[in-house]
């Protein structure tokens, strides 16, 4: 059989080294998945369960061959708002709904508009995110009694510092060994997993010296089952779609974008492509169908792609395995987990949270000192003082409205002139001044998009010339590259203006875009195709068999032929005012 696709020349020896990569990224999802789903306000086994269901599908039916799917970090503060606020059942519903989401959006073939969102929102939405993390896990390592949840930041942080004075030495004492040996493990023995080492060695420490006295998976959740819970369909109502459907696009967007990246990243790594859309396909039928087994939503998780590339994953069969090990681990050794402190999860998660803060690009931006750095830091403070909608939406009209201010910024519009100076004749900018300026003709060189941003500033600059009623209007367009219906509403403001006052407007240079957007609406015909030049030179050949040369008699302009360097045989030196001042004379 000759396999294809993602499987492309697999073989024996591809297989051995998917299993490989599928039991230590599996061994290591396990105490991830189970502290996630802590941290998301439900019951471990909730976490153990996406992680075997949507782990499989996301690995069969996504874009990437890599890609390791399950509970993430960046669901938690979601996650955990819904469950506050709607309970667990209704977060099994906004998965849902996310799934068929993420599915649309993967037929629709959105997969490719995700690369749009700036890398300042991403970086400032992920480093809140970790931030809120880190936060909601001090009380576990500290092992504080009589915590009360909440869903924002400062609330939690008054709660923590309110219950200070419950601190358990026996707790801080197992999570500061769990920290001590994740930290020292990849060091030691960089092929054993730090997190799956320290839950182990804390969980036995306390277990042998502290028992009773530290609070268990087993005492704060109830035990563990052995087995998959069986198929349940939420009971989906309309009212609560209505209700779900704006935390459910969140999970979706955020889900989409996750995975998207962790694919890209993959793909740096292997050198291979990802098929975007695939992906998230891949992602909504994951989270279609976690929820229907009791599992929270999942997306690509960009640390566990990263070792399962690196121990050398061959094809998307690697994800599938890492799936079944948790399976495997789960009928085994399910009731040893509830011996599990939740002073061992903590340290984990407050390690997760670290590394994926970004925390150098973080800096790093905010250094720069730019527009940037401002879409970077409100993202950032919403993200942590609100909640993750608000500061992806916030950011997001942020960086645009900065973004069309800088593009309008950009935009140029020069009056200039021919310099005599220049063997080809160029018009430049530094020709024009108060005294010296042709009252025939106006050029105008404009650099820069003409869209909505900018086409207010090319309206004043251009009107501003007005005055002196020049007779015609060159407008040099060669490096406008893009116009809006916006820009070529100004433009044709313009026009009419020129025409009613007896001028005429001509254009050159100009490009396919704005060419095919003015011929659209008509203000081509209006301008006249006879107006519309590929050179400046020939424009000016065709505005000069068409001036005034009288206007300039006795005036203290320069004849504007002279200038030019261009020969007319329509204004010859013989027609020449000899009173006219010697550098005037053509």
């Amino acid at each position: 059989m000759k396999w294809t696709g993602r499987f492309a020349g697999y073989n024996a020896e591809s297989f051995r080294r998917d299993c490989l990569s599928g039991l230590i990224v599996g061994i290591i999802a396990i105490p991830l998945g189970m502290a996630f789903a802590i941290a998301s306000g439900v019951k471990p086994e909730y976490g153990i369960y996406t992680t075997i269901i949507a782990g499989i599908l996301i690995s069969m039916f996504g874009g990437s061959r890599f890609q390791i799917g399950g509970p993430t970090g960046a669901f938690i503060p979601i996650l955990f708002g819904v469950v506050m606020q709607y309970g667990y059942e209704n977060l099994l519903i906004a998965g849902f709904l996310a799934g068929i989401m993420l599915v649309l959006m993967g037929l629709c073939r959105m997969g490719g508009l995700i690369r749009y969102i700036p890398r300042p929102v991403t970086i400032g939405f992920t480093t809140g995110i970790a931030v809120i993390i880190f936060s909601g896990q001090i009380a576990n390592f500290l092992g504080l009694r009589d915590i009360q949840k909440h869903e924002d930041f400062l609330s939690n942080m008054k709660e923590i510092g309110m219950h200070l004075s419950t601190v358990n030495v026996y707790s801080v004492i197992t999570a500061g060994i769990c920290l001590a040996v994740i930290l020292i493990t990849p060091r030691l023995f960089p092929n054993v997993p730090g997190s799956l080492a320290g839950l182990v060695i804390s969980s036995v420490v306390a277990a042998l010296l502290f028992e009773g006295k530290v609070a268990t998976i087993g005492s704060t959740f109830g035990p563990i089952p052995s087995t998959l819970p069986s198929f349940h369909f939420p009971d989906v109502t309309l009212e609560r779609i209505g209700q779900l459907l704006v935390p459910a696009f969140t999970i979706a967007m955020l889900g989409g974008i996750e995975s998207l990246l962790s694919a890209v990243v993959a793909d740096g790594m292997t050198g291979t492509r990802h098929n975007s859309n695939r992906e998230l396909i891949g992602q909504g039928i994951a989270n279609m169908a976690a929820p229907l087994f009791g599992g929270i939503p999942a997306t690509g998780a960009i640390a566990r792609t990263a070792t399962n590339i690196k121990n050398g994953a061959v094809s998307p069969m690697a994800g599938i395995i890492h799936g079944l090990v948790v399976l495997l681990v789960l009928m085994l050794f399910a009731p040893y987990a509830s011996h599990i402190p939740l002073a061992s999860m903590a340290p984990i998660l407050m390690v997760v949270a670290w590394n994926m803060s970004e925390r150098r690009e973080f800096f790093h931006v905010l250094q720069s000192k730019t527009s940037d750095s401002v879409v970077l830091l409100v993202t950032f403070l919403l993200t942590v003082f609100t909640n993750l909608t608000t500061a992806v939406e916030i950011g997001l009209i942020l960086a645009v409205i900065l973004f069309v201010k800088r593009m309008g910024e950009l935009i140029t519009v020069h009056k200039v002139l021919p310099d005599p100076s220049s063997k080809h004749a160029k018009v430049r900018p530094h020709m024009v001044t108060e005294g010296h300026d042709c009252p025939q003709i106006s050029i105008f060189t404009v650099e820069g998009a003409l869209f909505f941003g900018a086409a207010s500033t090319f309206e004043q600059s251009v009107m501003r010339t007005l005055q002196h009623r020049p007779k015609i209007l060159l407008l040099r367009m060669g490096k406008v590259p893009f116009m809006d219906t916006t820009g070529e509403s100004k433009l044709a403001s313009v026009v009419k203006t020129w025409k009613n006052n007896g001028g005429m407007v001509l254009i050159s240079g100009i490009q396919s875009q704005p060419r095919e957007v003015l011929k659209r609406t008509g203000l081509y015909a209006y301008i006249g195709e006879q107006h519309f030049f590929d050179h400046t030179g020939d424009a000016i050949n065709f505005a000069l068999a068409r001036l005034d040369q009288n206007r300039c008699t006795g005036c203290r302009h320069f004849a504007f032929r002279e200038c030019a360097g261009l020969s007319n045989p329509e204004l010859s030196p013989k027609q020449a005012n000899p009173d006219m001042h010697p550098a005037h004379q053509v």
